[in-house]
């Protein structure tokens, strides 16, 4: 029997671009093969960093390996596995939290960091914002194209508020709630 090739992995490659997938708990038999990949296994590549900011400390320890033994042959390009080990402290709090990703990129440990963080820019950047600051998963309009509707006009205010040069999302909002000029000023 042959294998099944995961649909958007083959479009990725099929389309001439590399792939760098996050492999989470709920995808057991590849998550814990992973694990027992970077446990068994020696890294082809580490890169190390420290980071201070703020009420924050934190060291990354990215490791990538190039044995595939045992994952299923559905991912299509597979070249690596990379384990991202962060550990710090955050607000007094000490915390030890590792990560799997697989990805048919043949890269460096320093590039594969660089690209995870900047993932983590975007997360941070729109969608902590939309889901913290903006409560987006509190809103009562969950039918219909409500919740795709009012995801666009989220965006749209955050980029404006961006556009204006705002670094707080929080202050700008508070900043236009009530000034009906400050806010049609946004627009122009």
């Amino acid at each position: 029997m042959q294998p099944t090739v995961k649909k958007t992995v083959k479009t990725i490659i099929h389309q001439g671009n590399d792939y760098l997938i996050c492999v989470k708990a709920n995808q057991k038999s590849l998550y814990e093969r992973v694990q027992a990949i970077s446990a068994d296994c020696a890294p082809v590549s580490v890169y190390r960093s420290t980071e201070s900011t703020r009420q924050r400390q934190v060291e990354r320890i990215v490791e990538v390996f190039d044995c595939l033994a045992g994952i299923a042959p559905d991912w299509l390009g597979l070249r690596h596995l990379v384990r991202v080990q962060r550990q710090g402290r955050r607000q007094g709090k000490s915390y030890d939290q590792v990560s799997y990703y697989i990805s048919s990129l043949a890269t460096t440990a320093r590039q594969f960091a660089i690209a995870i963080q900047g993932h983590w820019g975007i997360e941070n950047r729109l969608h902590w914002v939309k889901d913290v600051v903006l409560r987006e998963d509190e809103c009562p309009l969950k039918q219909g194209h409500a919740p795709a509707n009012w995801g666009l006009i989220r965006s749209w205010a955050i980029n404006l508020f961006r556009l204006q040069g705002h670094t707080s999302i929080t202050k700008a909002q508070h900043r236009v709630a009530h000034d009906i000029e400050a806010l049609l000023l946004l627009v122009q």
